[in-house]
């Protein structure tokens, strides 16, 4: 309840904020737009919390809290599907069948994973509670999130929230705990463990692609050898030396992959673009990867034309001129 985020703020140790969270998700409409969203009831501390930013109106006011007015803050994704050039401040939208007016927009966040956190609304949580969700007891929330002072204090909130609540909730020593405590920096090293599985799947993903990609370029030199026999055979005649042969044909080999490249390049950054357009993500195309891409695929080209290059080098002039 909103009582217990009132004692962890009081009472816990290494705590800087609270902020009590109602949610679901609702329709929302502006004249005949209509968008299903999240419907977030908050008190003010929340934007802190979660580090949101106000971009254009105002914040809610403690007035906003007492008398749970109908007052609303929304996201960039809301604000483009409602109201698309329009400046939403001041305007009334609908969440179900109670009317709200815009009071403010927030700075876009972009997505996190599956996430999109600017698909979003604010309300004050009192107008949650009395108007748009109910609750099932009074002053009773989803949800309390804590922000600790520091990392270092994140243990010790922790432990003291746990222990408010089970005093607050009368609970044994023996009964087990009717609610759940998620730290984030677990949630965290999840995701740095999920994240490092993928990069070892995608790069065997790309190690089995080159790979394929190297004996292919392979075996199309050394169809451009036996093609050109007669060709090495004047060159060698001539007076060009093994290594010139060599040279030749891997920079061939080279300049095939480095096309490959490019065209991969290419297609990669059109499919990132189209996946932004797409699903309304924000994509950063760095240079980096491009250049790092670009020159793995030389290097491939070298290392798999090697071979070919350096049978063509070794051949015998007489026997190559003969060559039919």
């Amino acid at each position: 309840t909103t009582k217990d985020a009132t004692a962890i703020k009081r009472q816990a140790r290494g705590v800087e904020a609270v902020a009590p969270v109602m949610n679901s998700s609702k329709q929302t409409m502006y004249g005949n737009q209509n968008w299903q969203t999240s419907i977030y009831g908050i008190t003010t501390p929340y934007l802190y919390v979660k580090n949101y930013e106000i971009s254009l109106g105002r914040p809610f006011s403690k007035d906003d809290e007492l008398n749970a007015a109908k007052v609303a803050i929304i996201g960039t994704t809301v604000e483009s599907e409602l109201f698309g050039d329009i400046n939403p401040i001041g305007k009334t939208i609908r969440i179900g069948n109670v009317p709200f007016k815009v009071i403010g927009t927030l700075i876009s966040k972009g997505q996190m994973g599956p996430m999109d956190q600017d698909d979003i609304v604010f309300i004050p949580l009192t107008t949650a509670q009395r108007k748009v969700f109910g609750v099932d007891f009074p002053n009773s929330v989803n949800q309390i999130l804590v922000k600790a002072s520091s990392l270092e204090d994140t243990n010790i909130a922790q432990k003291d929230v746990e222990d408010i609540l089970r005093r607050r909730h009368n609970l044994g020593k023996t009964q087990e705990n009717d609610f759940e405590i998620r730290n984030s920096a677990e949630f965290q090293e999840k995701m740095k463990s999920t994240v490092q599985t993928f990069a070892i799947l995608l790069a065997s993903i790309a190690s089995v692609s080159l790979i394929v990609g190297g004996i292919g370029i392979m075996n199309i030199m050394l169809v451009s050898v036996t093609e050109r026999t007669k060709e090495i055979g004047i060159r060698l005649a001539i007076g060009a030396r093994a290594a010139d042969i060599r040279a030749q044909f891997l920079i061939e080999a080279l300049v095939l992959s480095l096309l490959g490249g490019l065209v991969g390049v290419i297609v990669g950054i059109i499919i990132a673009l189209l996946i932004g357009v797409l699903f309304k993500t924000a994509i950063v195309i760095s240079i980096m990867p491009i250049l790092l891409s670009f020159g793995f695929s030389g290097l491939v080209g070298i290392g798999f034309g090697y071979y070919p290059a350096y049978k063509a080098s070794l051949l015998n002039p007489i026997d190559a001129l003969r060559y039919e």
